[in-house]
């Protein structure tokens, strides 16, 4: 079964949060997808990713440049691997119904929006009962990720 990570944003916005797990990911060889909740988000973390990293480029696609097999981070809003990722990435409720065909999955949600909370709380109990393995994380006031119960 894939290894699903909870990501609880308490302290800095998603799209910098999203480039540290990102930068994280390429470090460990590792390709990604990201699914977006809406092609307005895809633009804006798009552009952020162009200057949002420690090395200032984060190398990523979307359908707009296209070539997907050779992105090592695949931006989208639909449910597709175009790029061979081992990780994925869903953002603010974003679904999959193929994560069983990823290593993990990161499922980043806003901790100070009460909605996104209780979806959050449902995927989990989801994800538990259809036999995933489920870890949680909790940004810290230093922006760094703690493992939580």
């Amino acid at each position: 079964m894939t290894q699903i990570g909870f990501y609880h944003l308490t302290t800095s916005p998603l799209e910098r949060a999203l480039a540290c797990l990102l930068e994280k990911t390429l470090e460990a060889k590792k390709r990604a997808v990201v699914i977006c909740s809406s092609e307005e988000r895809l633009d804006f973390l798009n552009n952020v990713l162009w200057t949002g990293g420690k090395a200032s480029f984060i190398p990523h696609g979307t359908a707009k440049e296209g070539f997907a097999e050779d992105q090592p981070i695949w931006l989208t809003t639909v449910n597709e691997n175009l790029n061979g990722a081992q990780f994925l990435f869903l953002i603010e409720g974003a679904a999959s119904p193929s994560l069983s065909s990823y290593e993990r999955c990161l499922d980043i949600f806003d901790g100070n929006d009460p909605e996104a909370l209780e979806s959050a709380r449902a995927r989990w109990k989801a994800y538990k009962e259809a036999g995933h393995q489920v870890t949680y994380w909790k940004q810290t006031d230093a922006g760094s990720w703690e493992k939580g119960a």
